[in-house]
């Protein structure tokens, strides 16, 4: 792990291994202190606000290596793993594998863009505006139709015993936070459903705009909602713990929409669910319904007074989303800017010697890299993937006695 804020002189500090001094005592680790010290601060603002991308599902059902191991992820025995761009376009090359080549030279999709299936549906969808009625036109809307059903099955790897117990650990940060704070606003790219399955586990409180009916309907007003536990005294009321915001940016496997009264409704087993899917037109896209709403509370939230906003797996490469985020930072003095992303910083190369991150070559993060240099104690980089990151956060508050006890209902049942 590593870490760059302007403490460090605007250069990358590796976290080092613990070491002891003459009488035993471990050494505090300089840029491990700045790590916690960066995330406590962002945590103590009155207005957390989290953005997470796909790094945060990327190891989830994935086989344990040796220590030491190389090479690509590996699925758990009867388990599936979170797809990555490469891995989708792994899928779609293999589904129409007979076309696919076809297909490249139909959109003149440039070799130098590599196995991007979200630059090669952009092309796609480009082509199938100019292409006149005919064999060729058809062929890429059908690709188009079998891409984007690719995509929903590869996505829906996630089954509700799967274990999220590391999700479940992160909501547990961020919920326990005192009740007089704003409510903790997770706003994520994913369409899968870890953090709901972990909130199930933990048995957190999700606001995440849809009714406490049947079938459950979207609706932006809910999320203006709130949920107090009551005595016996109608004039006594507290906001209950553990409840946080969730916006799902780009959709849910398990968001459909009625086809008759055009309402957004949950059904997991939704043939068709609503997502956006990755092309360039997830700008437009972002301010339909109901993702206008996402993104109006995610440019809100990033304006307001005390605001630490924690990024964990989302490498800025959808600008819609980047864009406010540089924005608010240019005018709101008053925000804390936290990412967490394995491919910060410096690396070694087996035979290149010393790479770049990054933050020294991404358009956005670069900027950010920039202001640090330059003095700005707002910011702070750290290079950590999400399994690093979550156990660094601060644990406000030991496991509650209701905890303990869902934990030990959980553990019977699970005994049998």
């Amino acid at each position: 792990m590593q870490v760059l804020t302007y403490r460090n002189g605007g250069a990358w500090r590796e976290v080092k291994d613990p070491q002891e001094d003459g009488n035993g005592r471990t050494i505090p680790d300089p840029a491990l202190a700045e790590i916690n010290r960066n995330l406590s601060d962002c945590f103590r603002c009155t207005n957390l606000v989290v953005l997470t991308g796909l790094g945060t599902s990327l190891h989830v059902n994935v086989l344990p290596k040796v220590p030491g191991a190389s090479g690509p992820r590996a699925a758990q025995p009867g388990k599936r793993i979170a797809p990555t761009m490469a891995d989708l376009w792994n899928a779609c090359k293999e589904n129409r594998e007979e076309l696919f080549e076809k297909v490249i030279a139909l959109t003149h999709f440039p070799a130098a863009k590599g196995e991007n299936i979200e630059a090669l549906l952009s092309h796609c969808k480009i082509a199938e505006e100019f292409l006149g009625d005919g064999d060729d036109k058809a062929l890429i809307t059908g690709f188009i139709a079998t891409a984007e059903q690719t995509v929903r099955d590869c996505v829906r790897f996630l089954d509700v015993e799967d274990e999220v117990g590391l999700h479940a650990d992160f909501l547990r940060r961020l919920v326990r936070r005192s009740t007089r704070k704003l409510r903790t606003k997770v706003f994520t790219t994913n369409y899968d459903l870890c953090f709901e399955y972990a909130a199930r586990k933990g048995r957190y409180v999700i606001v995440d705009g849809f009714s406490h009916t049947t079938p459950q309907v979207f609706d932006s007003l809910y999320f203006s909602y709130d949920i107090v536990k009551r005595e016996s005294s109608p004039d006594s009321h507290d906001f209950i713990p553990n409840v946080f915001h969730l916006y799902k940016l780009h959709g849910s496997v398990d968001w459909t929409k009625n086809t008759k009264s055009g309402e957004i409704e949950k059904n997991p087993a939704s043939e068709s669910p609503l997502l956006i899917y990755p092309r360039n037109t997830k700008y437009e896209l972002s301010f339909e319904q109901p993702y206008l709403e996402m993104m109006s509370a995610f440019q809100t939230a990033l304006r307001q007074p005390d605001t630490g906003l924690l990024v964990l797996g989302f490498g800025f490469n959808d600008n819609h989303l980047a864009e406010p985020i540089l924005s608010a930072i240019n005018s709101n003095l008053h925000l804390k800017v936290v990412v967490c992303d394995p491919g910060l910083g410096p690396w070694e190369h087996k035979e290149k010697g010393v790479q770049d991150g990054n933050d020294a070559k991404h358009p956005y993060l670069s900027k950010l890299r920039y202001l640090i240099e330059h003095g700005d104690a707002r910011l702070a980089l750290i290079s950590a993937t999400f399994e690093q990151s979550v156990p660094l956060m601060p644990d406000i508050a030991a496991e509650t006695d209701l905890e303990q006890h869902y934990e030990r209902i959980r553990l019977m049942r699970e005994a049998g």
